[in-house]
């Protein structure tokens, strides 16, 4: 495990925690040559990236959607 002080962390975090990511090798962060704290790649489920167009031809629209059966529903009054 590799090991890194809390002041370069700092000053490197954002490219320290894409390393972790890309590689998965998790860090030893160390204050005064003391370890405060691991930091790990998070592993799990990974959001589903939503293609467009994956719904079209699954929906179908019967009848009028901006219209309603309340027409002084929808009246601005001042």
């Amino acid at each position: 495990m590799k090991e890194i002080g809390i002041s370069e962390l700092k000053a490197k975090c954002i490219d320290k925690l894409k390393t972790i990511q890309r590689t998965g090798e998790p860090l030893l962060v160390t204050l005064r040559k003391r370890p405060v704290a691991v930091i790990s790649p998070y592993i799990g489920k990974t959001p589903h990236k939503r293609e467009l167009g994956t719904l079209r031809g699954k929906i179908t629209i019967h009848g009028d959607i901006v219209g309603t059966d309340f027409p002084d529903e929808w009246e601005f009054e001042q």
